[in-house]
């Protein structure tokens, strides 16, 4: 499991390699949330196109995560989902609250409104 991150003004940008279950997903969760106290942060572009397995404790990951920065009043995206990921994001209706994208730059041009 990689987890690289960093911040781009008021967005966390981030890319998850490996398998998200739960073990991984607390490794995660503890990075983001650090990073997320700083107030400053409004969004989150979560990159996952070397993610090969994520299981529930990975959707609770993301539905945390929403729920923190819509607080804010800012975004979740998700970028380079798989085939096989795509199912897991469908049955778990992550699409309602996620928004997805092909790349990183189209989720972050999308999200600053550029």
């Amino acid at each position: 499991m990689l987890v690289a991150a960093n911040k781009e003004s008021d967005t966390i940008v981030v890319q998850i390699d490996g398998e998200l279950d739960h073990h991984t997903a607390v490794l995660v969760k503890n990075k983001l949330d650090d990073m997320l106290n700083d107030q400053g942060i409004k969004n989150i572009v979560i990159d996952i196109s070397d993610l090969n397995f994520m299981d529930s404790s990975g959707v609770g990951l993301f539905i945390g995560r929403f729920k923190t920065v819509s607080l804010r009043g800012g975004k979740l995206a998700v970028t380079g989902i798989k085939a096989n990921l795509h199912k897991v994001f469908e049955v778990s209706g992550l699409y309602r609250i996620v928004r997805a994208y092909d790349t990183v730059r189209e989720a972050l041009e999308d999200i600053r409104g550029c």
